[in-house]
């Protein structure tokens, strides 16, 4: 049976572990702005768990209750205080202003339909204290790599699993261009246990010309665009766009 990715933390955590270069960034935008931090999105903590550490009130807010749970044992065993908030990043009231308010790891991509875009920054821009900076990354579309995903099942990559050894990972993607949304079908198999889960993931395109325009929706304006968690300036080869933003008025 396909089961959502964001179900399974534990799984999700061996797939993606934490990316040393992103969470330095977020670190370093909250250490330069100071004051309480939002992550909408939040996941397992990787990032925000390294913020609250240096000392930021924080907050983490995601859909997922098992995402949360893991979240929360994993602040528990560093010692660490982060407030742990089940909800929608596209509705959200938290009764508080934010210095940074950041979405990570492609996690806006979920929102699939561009009012659902509009909405969360609107969230944002209403939580964001008055000289509060809203930074996400989400990855620059590849039009090549979109026209090959044609539904076929395909290796794309592996991982070790404590419990089970050498996990394989074969992933067949199809991309809905009216959508803007690649769907895709993510089979674990290891020697002995072919396809022991599936799992579903769908994620938006959002090219560079369209996050201003949905930006200035919601009232926001796009400071800096990176392409990289180095500082790179962005650029038509670039692999992320790594926004900073802030209330545009």
């Amino acid at each position: 049976m396909t089961q959502d990715l964001y179900s399974d933390a534990r799984l999700y955590d061996l797939l993606f572990p934490a990316d040393k270069a992103a969470v330095d960034f977020y670190r370093t935008e909250a250490g330069g702005r100071g004051g309480h931090v939002l992550e909408l999105g939040c996941g397992t903590g990787h990032k925000l768990i390294p913020i609250a550490a240096d000392g930021h009130p924080s907050i983490g807010l995601d859909l997922s209750l098992d995402m949360l749970t893991e979240a929360r044992q994993k602040a528990d065993e560093r010692g660490v205080s982060v407030e742990w908030q089940q909800g929608d990043m596209r509705d959200f009231n938290l009764d508080n202003e934010f210095d940074l308010i950041f979405i990570a790891g492609n996690a806006l991509l979920h929102l699939h339909e561009a009012d659902d875009i509009v909405q969360c920054f609107r969230a944002v821009r209403r939580h964001l204290a008055p000289d509060g900076r809203f930074a996400f990354d989400v990855f620059n579309p590849n039009l090549r790599l979109l026209a090959d995903a044609d539904g076929v099942r395909r290796p794309r990559t592996s991982f070790t699993d404590p419990g089970r050894g050498e996990v394989h990972v074969d992933v067949a993607d199809a991309y809905d261009a009216a959508a803007q949304v690649t769907r895709g079908t993510w089979h674990f198999s290891t020697d002995s246990e072919p396809d022991f889960q599936t799992v579903s993931i769908e994620v938006r395109s959002i090219f560079p010309q369209e996050l201003p325009v949905l930006l200035a929706h919601a009232g926001l304006r796009l400071v800096e665009r990176l392409g990289n968690w180095d500082g790179s300036p962005f650029g038509a080869d670039s692999s992320t766009q790594l926004c900073i933003c802030e209330s545009a008025a």
